[in-house]
């Protein structure tokens, strides 16, 4: 295979996980579930559990404001009962400026009224800020590094597993 046929196919794949994970996140269905969701205290260093439809930044484990940012925790072997073998493979968390627009139109939707402003889909791509756990700078999920980021932790370990993505 030609080097640029293979270059096209994993571009094609990398811009279709980030699409899907973008419609999980805006799907109205994932908003309305009340199920846990792994976050992380930038200040305490700590994971910690909150509502699945938290907006991150969220406030942290003591209370600091925007403390807590969204952690997508794999296994990597594979068993998410397995605690000892889970690990953060990245954090998330929205702009200022989309964080409001969510919380706009979840906050009109409550209410029972259409929301003054819509979400365009093309918005939370650039809008969506990723980075390792171990690392200070923030990646927009559109670029080249934020991609990076969430794609590489899914590829199988030693053992020849694939790591999974873990709920609490």
């Amino acid at each position: 295979m030609k080097k640029s046929s293979l270059f096209k196919i994993v571009l094609a794949l990398l811009l279709l996980s980030v699409a899907v994970v973008c419609f999980i996140k805006l799907s109205p269905a994932s908003e309305s579930r009340h199920e846990g969701a792994f976050f992380y205290d930038l200040e305490e260093h700590q994971l910690f559990v909150a509502p699945k439809g938290s907006i991150p930044p969220i406030k942290g484990i003591k209370g600091a404001e925007l403390a807590g940012v969204r952690a997508i925790v794999i296994c990597t072997n594979g068993n998410p009962a397995d605690k000892k073998h889970r690990e953060i493979a990245y954090l998330e968390q929205y702009s200022p400026e989309i964080k409001q627009l969510f919380e706009e139109v979840r906050q009109a939707r409550a209410a029972g009224h259409a929301p003054g402003r819509s979400i365009d889909r093309s918005q939370v791509p650039p809008n969506t800020l990723v980075r390792r756990l171990q690392e200070t700078d923030w990646h927009a999920l559109n670029t080249p590094e934020g991609e990076n980021i969430v794609n590489e932790w899914n590829t199988p370990g030693p053992d020849g597993r694939v790591p999974i993505v873990c709920s609490p």
